[in-house]
């Protein structure tokens, strides 16, 4: 399994991504856990996307039995990247895995080729390296990928065999990623599904074995409809 939570009976709804550390959550978390709670999201995953939220995520899995939390830097984040601050949520009982980590070239322009192929390594090496802390503390990975499709499959082809699983959150419906379920990985499918231009997306769902697909909110963002324009929570899983 990519992630070890036990279900006592019946079927469970987890949120495997949903950012509750986000300040879009301030004024109103327990409200929105408990509409979770009560409406069947049995358990909740916090990615961590950045060093400095870290401690708010913890303290949110801790009051909350049925949340767990990531440890990981976002690819826009990566200047703030400490392995040491890494290491030490790593041994948390309440940290399931590592991520958000990966590649996105969503905002290089082409007329910056030289400072793009330098942000381009920084991100790859960040990468690698959450990569072997998850080989290193025996955990699976959450992968974002934008927009460096091949980038990103090259480095978890490579690393594939000894980690401990993992998911290409938010998968976007990549043809050279697909092929990864066979290598252990499983895929993040959200609000995105209903968005118009998710044709390709629908198309090629059918391609990924059942038992390899995720729910994820990605929540407060990717909003499905009919709810577009209002904030995303993981009622909406």
């Amino acid at each position: 399994m990519f992630l070890n939570l036990d279900f006592q009976d019946g079927l469970r709804i987890v949120d495997t991504h949903c950012h509750l550390d986000s300040e879009a959550f301030k004024d109103d978390l327990d409200e929105t856990l408990n509409r979770a709670f009560k409406n069947g999201i049995e358990k909740i995953i916090i990615p961590g996307a950045d060093i400095k939220d870290l401690p708010y995520a913890a303290t949110i899995a801790h009051k909350y039995k049925n949340i767990f939390f990531a440890v990981g830097v976002h690819p826009y984040e990566i200047d703030n990247y400490d392995e040491k601050i890494l290491r030490q949520y790593l041994c948390d009982e309440k940290c399931i895995a590592v991520g958000e980590c990966g590649l996105d070239y969503f905002r290089f322009k082409s007329d910056l080729a030289e400072e793009i192929q330098k942000e381009k390594e920084n991100q790859k090496k960040i990468f690698t390296a959450q990569l072997e802390l998850a080989i290193e503390f025996k955990k699976p990975v959450i992968i974002h990928s934008r927009e460096a499709n091949h980038d990103t499959y090259e480095i978890l082809h490579g690393y594939s065999k000894d980690l401990a699983g993992g998911v290409l959150h938010c998968f976007n419906a990549s043809e050279h990623l697909l092929t990864l379920f066979e290598e252990g990985f499983y895929f993040g499918i959200g609000g995105v599904l209903t968005f118009k231009n998710a044709k390709k997306l629908v198309e090629i769902l059918p391609k990924i074995p059942k038992d390899r697909l995720l729910l994820e909110t990605d929540a407060p963002y990717l909003t499905p409809e009919p709810y577009r324009g209002k904030r995303n929570e993981p009622l909406l899983t």
